[in-house]
């Protein structure tokens, strides 16, 4: 599907997304099929600029990592097509470009996407406006937001960058997760990621570690932590 064909984006979610940040269309392959995401036109300049203010002393100055497609939502997104999505409740964190919570709204699910940060948030609605009946876009800041309900299948790529953000991280999963239910967490093998990895083995979780071989660079595949709390780990 191209951007023709994914139809006009209302005009009140482009006023929006124009009026405050500098994006573009990026036809991109999500679920099997190229499906239009609307992303950050230079990502590069974004995090420079954003590290200029840092240093300059600005507070509240939040990098935005989130303005780019890591590969790590590409190899989540492939990772999907070995689970039953259709008909299900799913929670993305840290959303992103939205890629794998839109890869799981095209397979049927019914997906809320969230980030920490509104910025994002502007482009995923323009992104899923074509299945705007399967997505609902929400602010989510692990430790500070709670939603109102539980999710059987919870996802998040390149979430695990940031040793202070693990406790927040892992309230979040256990105020969101439902019981019996499934949080993935993907990245390339980042040697952070591996101290998670070591961190959330010694808690309560249920951990079995997927390689996902991609077509782009088969010699980088990515990593999908698979976690599964006790029923006791959930309240």
């Amino acid at each position: 599907m191209s951007t023709t064909e994914h139809g006009a984006a209302p005009q009140e979610l482009l006023k929006i997304a124009n009026e405050l940040l500098d994006w573009r269309w990026d036809d991109t392959p999500i679920a099997g099929q190229t499906w239009p995401l609307a992303v950050a036109a230079d990502p590069d300049a974004m995090l420079i600029e954003a590290c200029e203010r840092q240093d300059a002393g600005e507070s509240g100055v939040i990098d935005p990592f989130w303005a780019a497609t890591w590969r790590a939502a590409a190899g989540l997104d492939q990772y999907l097509d070995r689970i039953e999505v259709s008909g299900k409740k799913v929670l993305e964190l840290g959303c992103g470009t939205g890629h794998a919570g839109i890869s799981a709204a095209l397979r049927g699910g019914q997906v809320t996407l969230t980030d920490g940060v509104e910025d994002p948030l502007h482009l995923v609605r323009l992104s899923s406006h074509g299945i705007a009946d399967r997505c609902d876009i929400r602010r989510l800041r692990f430790g500070i937001d709670r939603l109102e309900q539980r999710y059987p299948i919870i996802l998040g790529s390149d979430v695990t960058y940031l040793r202070q953000l693990w406790p927040e991280l892992e309230q979040c999963l256990n105020d969101h997760l439902e019981p019996g239910g499934v949080a993935l967490l993907s990245d390339p093998y980042r040697i952070i990621a591996n101290e998670f990895r070591q961190w959330i083995g010694k808690r309560p979780w249920q951990y079995v570690e997927h390689k996902i071989e991609m077509k782009d660079d088969p010699q980088h595949p990515i990593r999908v932590m698979e976690l599964r709390a006790s029923p006791a780990t959930v309240s």
